[in-house]
């Protein structure tokens, strides 16, 4: 069994990291709040969690906060390490990670969909890129986590969470918009749903609707950041951040929001 260093705690990352334990793999862990470990074998440092390890896996918010914490640890990365970076940061920031790393250390981006209660039973999607022996190596662990998408070389799973992800939360604010608009031209709201439910766009719905799943807004609005400034996914972005108050709600929420707008 690969020992693995986790780094991130987070309401995705605690559950993954369960799961890799449970498997047997020998696991240590850190966050940026101590305490969270719950159970598990914590580090103090990021430095001191990967020494030693076969695999690092790096599941944290954003951008910003992955090149942080890697310039704590990745120094002490041994060749033949492989780092897999879960986060969704996009595919410029994966190849600025890629090009700090120390000489035999591989990289392999691997983004997921899905919420908490994925994590938890391993039913996450994976987007994986990278070289085809860094994916060899990755490919038994992720798999513990989910259904893994090869998607070709390094920056290709990032590249693709972000097209999955803008779909997703554009689409969800648009079904958020037209359910304002059944509300004021007096469409019962049940009536409305259940004929968007039972047309192409039945999945965006049941998202849009979902009382279990656990992606805040804040995220969803980086996530689209992270697309660019095309048109349509601005605007969404702006809906989401228009509402302050749902910041750390589920993306569901700015159904809601618009309602009540």
């Amino acid at each position: 069994m690969k020992k693995i260093a986790f780094l991130g705690l987070g309401r995705m990352g605690l559950p993954m990291a369960r799961r890799l334990a449970a498997a047997g793999h020998p696991l240590t862990v850190w966050n940026r709040s101590p305490g969270r470990a719950d159970g598990l074998v914590e580090a103090a440092t990021p430095a001191a969690a990967v020494r030693g390890a076969d695999v690092v896996v790096t599941m944290l918010s954003d951008p910003q906060a992955v090149a942080d914490v890697a310039g704590r640890f990745v120094p002490e990365l041994a060749p033949g390490t492989l780092w897999i970076d879960m986060s969704s940061i996009g595919p410029d920031a994966t190849a600025g990670l890629r090009a700090g790393l120390p000489d035999g250390v591989g990289l392999v981006d691997a983004p997921v969909v899905g919420s908490v209660g994925p994590a938890a039973t391993g039913d996450l999607v994976v987007f994986a890129g990278g070289t085809d022996a860094d994916l060899d190596v990755a490919q038994p662990v992720l798999e513990l986590l989910g259904r893994v998408r090869r998607c070709g070389g390094p920056g290709s799973g990032a590249a693709l969470k972000v097209v999955v992800i803008g779909a997703i939360v554009a689409s969800v604010t648009v079904v958020a918009e037209v359910l304002s608009v059944a509300e004021e031209l007096g469409v019962p709201q049940e009536l409305a749903q259940g004929v968007l439910a039972a047309g192409p766009l039945a999945g965006v719905v049941a998202r849009a609707l979902s009382t279990d799943a656990d992606f805040p807004v804040r995220l969803a609005a980086k996530d689209l950041a992270l697309a660019g400034g095309g048109p349509v996914l601005s605007a969404a972005r702006a809906v989401l951040l228009a509402d302050p108050s749902i910041a750390d709600r589920d993306l569901s929420a700015v159904v809601g929001s618009l309602r009540r707008g």
